[in-house]
């Protein structure tokens, strides 16, 4: 599979940190502290140094295992931190230091990825940055975050993001006015592990297979009726319109809020007339979800943690590692906060509840699903967010290609193991142009950066780590190059992932250097 030419450099499973940027890297002990650098020098504890710090550490130990969780009824055997889905919730102010020690209790190597969060790069839980965490070891990741906002951490190891193993991450600004009388963090999820096929199983199946009867693309009996709640499958799951045509590859049992199937949701109580603040994250690996709460309009307030010009709808569709909070005033009685599995026929839901009133029926759907449905382009940045998008100094670009019939998904015409990095150099400013060649669509997620989406009238949109990308359709975003290292950039599909949707940004040492490939100047 080594499409390899002379005089080109790649970046491969095996290629560590110090191949390709050497002079910007501070090798890790295994305690999760930096070796011994100059940090007037190293690029990353220079821009570590530069971030805010309050002098307070925030201490969490989570332990990534086998666990049995019970879904509301349905009991999974499965792999969660700390025995919960989803796992403890990690909160700290901006500029604490966070010590966060993951202790492995798989049978395989993993990782702790900080999804969204601008930290230092040798902390942010992805190869080739961050070691993996061998079986019964333990890793401390230490590290400050700079910007408020509503997160998460996962693994960034083969498919184990289609298990439990994902956690909240709330960063809050001590200045902060508390405007609201209330949080509700709501983790969305796709379920299949320990209840249907296991995501490896999902995986064999979207792969093709050559055998004496042909091509086939599936396992038996794992596509008769996808697409219908509580059958699995790969294949054959319904349209949207939201997300230009198919909308997704796989079928779930179940689709969870906070851990719980419909007929068993969480409730949040509270009074009539008091302000909720609303974290919803997509924790899920194949499916976006349109979010309504019955009787209620929601004003979204943040996308990825950073502010927008406050904006009122009716219901949002959140693609896989976004995140948006929203406030919203509480009626009187109960109700559902549901999520419809976007194209699948399915949903997850919690409940509001505020007084007397029975929920209703499971399979409940609230009309304010079928009215404004807030999407990334109604959205913009609120001013103290906009980045500075007069000028770029390098126009970068990421085509996305692949199918689903060979599903061998590509950005820039290459799986991962054979990608060229994108380059840039510290300071610079960027353009990256998403080009998606594909009938699918990708919520493409870039690691350690937050991006400003430019509208197609050259106006900034919302500031975003994840956006979706729809089918046959460009989406131009600009980004600041402020921080050092080696940084992934991928689709948040868990199944593109692993098929070879993604590649790295790279920062380069060498001022003047040749533009790598998907790099134009």
């Amino acid at each position: 599979m080594n499409r390899q030419s002379v005089g080109t450099k790649i970046l491969t499973r095996r290629t560590f940190l110090a191949a390709t940027l050497a002079a910007s890297t501070a090798a890790m002990a295994a305690c999760g502290k930096p070796t011994s650098v100059n940090p007037a020098t190293d690029p990353i504890a220079v821009a570590e140094a530069a971030r805010p710090h309050t002098g307070r550490t925030v201490t969490a130990a989570l332990t990534p295992g086998p666990a049995d969780i019970d879904l509301g009824g349905p009991v999974a055997r499965t792999l969660a931190y700390n025995n919960s889905v989803p796992g403890p919730l990690i909160r700290a102010n901006v500029g604490d230091e966070l010590a966060i020690s993951v202790t492995n209790g798989l049978d395989h190597p993993s990782s702790l990825h900080w999804h969204g969060i601008a930290l230092r790069n040798d902390m942010d839980g992805a190869t080739p940055a961050t070691p993996n965490i061998d079986p019964s070891s333990t890793f401390t990741y230490r590290f400050s975050a700079p910007h408020p906002g509503t997160y998460w951490a996962h693994p960034h190891t083969g498919l184990d993001a289609d298990y439990g193993l994902y956690a909240p991450v709330i960063i809050d600004d001590a200045a902060e006015p508390g405007r609201y009388d209330a949080e509700w963090i709501v983790v969305l999820d796709d379920w299949t592990d320990g209840i249907g096929s296991s995501p490896q199983q999902l995986y064999d199946g979207l792969r093709p297979v050559t055998g004496a009867g042909g091509h086939s693309g599936g396992m038996p009996g794992m596509s008769g009726t996808p697409g219908m709640p509580g059958v699995p499958g790969v294949g054959g799951v319904g349209a949207s319109q939201l997300l230009g045509g198919d909308a997704g590859d796989v079928s779930y049992p179940f689709y969870l809020a906070n851990g719980r199937i419909p007929a068993a949701p969480t409730t949040l109580t509270a009074r009539p007339g008091q302000r909720i603040r609303m974290r919803i994250i997509n924790a899920a690996s194949d499916t976006a979800f349109r979010v309504a709460l019955a009787g209620h309009r929601m004003t979204v307030t943040h996308t990825d943690g950073f502010p927008v010009v406050p904006t009122e709808v009716d219901a949002l569709l959140i693609g896989m590692g976004e995140r948006y909070d929203a406030l919203i005033t509480t009626g009187d009685g109960v109700f559902p906060f549901v999520a419809s599995a976007e194209g699948k026929n399915a949903l997850a839901r919690a409940l509001l509840s505020t007084g007397a009133g029975a929920a209703p029926d499971p399979t409940f759907m609230p009309p304010e699903l079928q009215r404004r449905v807030g999407t990334v382009g109604v959205f913009t940045a609120a001013p103290e967010a906009v980045l500075d998008v007069s000028r770029a100094d390098v126009a970068l670009s990421a085509r996305l290609s692949g199918s689903m019939a060979s599903y061998d998904w590509t950005i820039n015409g290459r799986p991962f193991e054979d990608t060229v990095p994108l380059t840039v150099m510290q300071g610079q400013k960027a353009t990256l142009t998403f080009t998606n060649t594909t009938m699918m669509w990708h919520p493409m997620h870039l690691h350690g950066h937050t991006f400003q989406v430019i509208k197609p009238d050259g106006t900034p949109g919302p500031r975003k780590d994840t956006v979706i990308v729809l089918p046959m359709q460009e989406l131009t975003v600009a980004l600041a190059a402020d921080n050092p290292g080696v940084w992934m950039m991928h689709c948040h599909n868990t199944y593109h992932q692993e098929a070879g949707m993604m590649t790295s940004l790279n920062y380069s040492p060498q001022p003047g250097a040749a533009p790598s490939h998907g790099q134009r100047q």
